[in-house]
């Protein structure tokens, strides 16, 4: 392990995620536990230079007040204890103030004083410590990944390249849910050009019947969570060895779909989509990574900037973006409308300067006119947003003439569309995507 790490202890806090990203800004390592690991899953964490416990005033997590100085001050490192907890043996205690610059000093008195961690996080070095964790893990067995063609997967797949080789087989499904011309690209990156042991599923009705007539986002993410599975493990098992389903999970994913002290915005179909009986090992190295940490990766890795540096796409596809039930028509206005916004951002120089831009088409409808009589068709929505981490976001302001021609392209090339709105909603309040 070549990484020192700085523990952060979940007690129950809000502010978790932006305690680690403060801390990795020094240089060192850090990684966020719940509040239930045993003291021997602590000392068995390679390099651990600290503890963090974060709970906030109260330490309670599901109305419970939580307690763990029966263990955690037996596991030989330094303690920072940030709440108002009974002072113990060899623990820092503090009540932080609301201003980052005091926070700041105190995390890195901590981490870089107390603790003696060495400013080595590095994407390098997690690199090269993630490919040595995978080949302990996997040992002689074979890894199936769940290839979108995403940055994520895409990260994992070059990794586990790196340590596994062709024992690695990677699978792209279709669900009927991607992009105009998605599946092509990924055929043509992977199997084409990075010459990867790839297979391809075409299994679009198969995800749309079983879609059919849900509304709820959670239930629509469930089903297409599962299925996904039951795809990988029928896939698997025309494969002779393979234990283990790899995903391109990161840490938003995770915090999202709620963990024991988080309560859930909404369930990513690799994370509270999944079913609760698996066929396959789970295998996600990027896990405890932000996206801007996983670019970093990809770059150490070799990937190419087209690869590394494209915009997100959620796993659901655009099942997250054709609101309520899915139909096949508005489907095909969000797949439509949303190729014309890739085409106008790309003409006016903002594909690569905004994070992330789609259309949404909800299930409403609005009077309209449509060559000289009245129609009742649907509103497209264009969101663009930035962010760093994919934990806030805001708002892009797109000029003025771009969306007078996406108000001119999309109602008159799209069919069953008579309108363009566009979406102001920063995160928080809202999310990046609407379902």
């Amino acid at each position: 392990m070549l990484q020192d790490i700085i523990l952060i202890l979940d007690l129950g806090a809000d502010n978790n995620t932006q305690i680690a990203r403060e801390i990795r800004e020094f240089g060192v390592y850090t990684e966020i536990y719940p509040h239930d690991i045993s003291a021997d899953q602590i000392r068995s964490i390679p390099n651990i230079k600290g503890i963090i416990l974060n709970g906030g005033k109260n330490r309670v997590v599901n109305g419970k007040a939580i307690d763990v100085s029966n263990f955690v001050y037996t596991c030989g490192v330094p303690v920072l204890a940030v709440d108002h907890a009974t002072d113990k043996a060899g623990c820092v205690l503090t009540a932080w103030a609301d201003d980052k610059e005091h926070r700041i000093q105190e995390l890195k008195d901590f981490v870089l004083g107390n603790c003696g961690a060495k400013e080595n996080w590095s994407a390098a070095n997690f690199v090269a410590d993630q490919i040595e964790l995978i080949k302990e893990q996997v040992g002689d067995g074979k890894v199936i990944l769940a290839l979108s063609g995403g940055v994520d997967s895409s990260v994992v797949g070059a990794l586990l390249t790196r340590a596994i080789g062709d024992r690695l087989v990677c699978v792209h499904v279709n669900h009927g849910l991607l992009r105009m011309g998605e599946s092509e690209q990924v055929v043509r990156a992977f199997r084409d050009e990075l010459g990867a042991n790839l297979v391809y599923v075409d299994a679009s009705d198969r995800f749309l019947n079983k879609l059919a007539g849900v509304e709820d986002p959670e239930k629509k993410r469930k089903i297409i969570g599962e299925e996904f599975i039951r795809v990988f493990e029928e896939e698997a098992a025309k494969h002779d060895g393979i234990e283990f389903l790899a995903q391109g999970t990161i840490y938003p994913d995770i915090i999202e779909s709620g963990t024991r002290t988080v309560k859930a915005v909404k369930s990513h179909h690799n994370v509270g989509g999944l079913p609760s009986q698996l066929g396959l090992k789970l295998l996600e190295p990027l896990k405890m990574l932000f996206k801007d940490e996983v670019r970093q990766c990809g770059r150490e890795l070799g990937l190419p900037s087209a690869m590394v540096d494209r915009q997100p796409f959620p796993g659901p596809g655009l099942g997250v973006r054709c609101t309520g039930a899915i139909t096949r028509d508005r489907l095909e206005a969000v797949r439509h409308s949303d190729a014309i916004l890739r085409e106008e951002f790309t003409k006016a120089g903002l594909s690569n300067k905004v994070w992330q831009y789609f259309t949404i088409v909800p299930p409403v409808r609005s009077t309209g006119v449509r060559d000289g009589v009245r129609s009742f068709e649907y509103p497209v929505v264009v969101r663009a947003v930035n962010t760093v981490d994919a934990m806030t976001a805001t708002v892009e302001e797109l000029p003025w003439t771009l969306m007078h021609t996406l108000a001119e392209r999309i109602p008159n090339e799209v069919p069953g569309v008579n309108r363009v709105l566009y979406d102001l909603t920063p995160k928080p309040v809202g999310t990046i995507e609407w379902e």
